[in-house]
């Protein structure tokens, strides 16, 4: 009897309202963007700063038959991120030319994966 009135006692104190002063706070949180993740994020911080005037949304003010679309780039055989910053650093048409001392290499790479990954 006495050891059910101990347990009776011992459960009721754990199912206080008040929290107990032994626990330790748990703080969860998310870990940085690692890999693909945060380069698609870096891709998309260039793009706003050195391609979203022309092209908003994908689109191309300037030439709309030109724009970033996955089936307008398909269409003209741009299927890699190569051949988006082969044509970063050579325009086709009245595109702004971006050489290496503009758009370092790896920053053109992330706004390349950026738009194949986007539009």
């Amino acid at each position: 009897m006495l050891t059910a009135v101990s347990m009776t006692m011992l459960f009721f104190a754990a199912c206080t309202s008040e929290p107990n002063q032994d626990t330790k706070k748990i703080q969860v949180t998310t870990p940085p963007p690692t890999g693909r993740q945060a380069q698609t994020g870096k891709g998309e911080m260039l793009f706003r700063q050195f391609c979203a005037n022309c092209h908003p949304d994908g689109g191309n003010v300037s030439d709309p038959a030109r724009n970033l679309h996955r089936s307008t780039l398909r269409a003209n055989r741009i299927n890699k991120p190569e051949d988006i910053i082969r044509i970063m650093r050579n325009p086709i048409s009245r595109m702004l030319r971006f050489d290496v001392t503009t758009l370092p290499d790896e920053d053109a790479r992330a706004i390349a994966d950026y738009v194949l990954d986007t539009f």
